[in-house]
């Protein structure tokens, strides 16, 4: 397998990047990685880690899509930038997937430029795993596309479903639609819209119908369907509750202990690794024709490591044939 890598994406680039290449590497020797960005930079960081750069190209690019540009301004000033090569590699089968801890909003815009969708797939979506009190649930749209129709939110549940199935083993998943109450009716034109597609499509013995936000660490549906703006939000704030009640917690137990303070610190490190975004390995975006993982702004090696064994087992358990297969049957479905 062949994956272009941004190298020069995320916070600390290009060194956990390059770091997290070179253990993919050593894990999997079949795997060969095209690490995308300045190739002075990428010869300094491997030569200094002494790697022979065996299982890596190192391709050129010119400049980043900065996290504080607006995507697509930074695109037309940068088109030879570090993320649109690294797109261009994969619309051109010169690599099988995309992993970048780049800015987000570049990824999605450099991915939709290309035109490189699925077969029937109307708009790509970002899909991340959290986890539950049940176990993991699957949240999409998480921010590529805001501004959503009926018909493209039918689509999420139906990729997200098979995305759960096949990567995260989840037998049968069942599928909810955020909304701001349980009941039918609630919500608005858009919500209200995909309910009643959901409802009498082939996913219905498997949709639960409505979810509130509450609902999603409940573990109350393995699938839930929101439109990008909702959907990053939720991602966000969820993101800063965990870190501080784990801080908040911790630091609350720790001083009321008297002995064992070091088991019970070493007790919430472990809780914090266990849910921290570097296990996850990032995000599929999914929909393309090829496979792109987006990675925490803050990756770490460990972080990138883990998205590029994501994009390898996205391609050996066939991911987007079975999605592309499930959309024919939708399409013919519905007439």
């Amino acid at each position: 397998m062949r994956i272009a890598l941004d190298a020069m994406g995320g916070d600390f680039a290009p060194d956990p990047n390059i770091e997290g290449a070179i253990a993919a590497i050593a894990l999997d020797p079949a795997l060969h990685i095209a690490l995308v960005g300045d190739r002075r930079l990428m010869e300094d960081h491997l030569s200094r880690l002494g790697h022979s750069g065996k299982g890596i190209d190192l391709i050129a690019s010119e400049g980043v899509a900065g996290m504080d540009e607006k995507p697509t301004e930074a695109l037309l000033k940068k088109p030879n930038c570090s993320i649109a090569v690294a797109w261009k590699l994969m619309a051109g089968k010169d690599v099988d997937a995309v992993v970048s801890a780049g800015s987000t909003g570049a990824v999605v815009a450099a991915g939709l430029r290309t035109k490189l969708f699925l077969k029937g797939v109307k708009r790509p979506g970002i899909a991340v795993a959290l986890p539950t009190l049940r176990g993991k649930s699957v949240l999409l749209d998480v921010g590529a596309n805001p501004a959503a129709r009926p018909e493209h939110l039918h689509q999420y549940a139906v990729m997200g479903a098979i995305y759960a199935r096949d990567v995260l083993g989840i037998e049968n998943p069942s599928i909810g639609l955020m909304n701001i109450g349980s009941e039918d009716g609630k919500g608005n034109e858009l919500v209200r819209e995909t309910h009643a597609l959901l409802v009498k499509g082939p996913l219905k013995d498997r949709y639960l119908g409505n979810i509130e936000g509450r609902g999603l660490y409940q573990g109350e549906a393995d699938v839930l369907v929101c439109e990008g703006f909702v959907g990053n939000v939720v991602l966000k704030v969820s993101e800063g509750m965990a870190e501080m009640m784990l801080k908040k917690v911790s630091q609350d137990v720790l001083e009321r202990l008297t002995d064992e303070r070091g088991t019970a610190r070493q007790a919430f490190q472990d809780i914090g690794k266990k849910y921290s975004y570097h296990e996850s390995g990032g995000a599929p975006l999914l929909g393309v024709d090829g496979i792109c993982i987006i990675c925490h702004g803050s990756s770490n090696a460990h972080a990138i490591f883990n998205a590029l064994n994501v994009a390898v087992a996205f391609k050996d358990r066939q991911v987007n044939s079975q999605i592309a297969a499930e959309l024919a049957l939708e399409h013919a479905h519905r007439g």
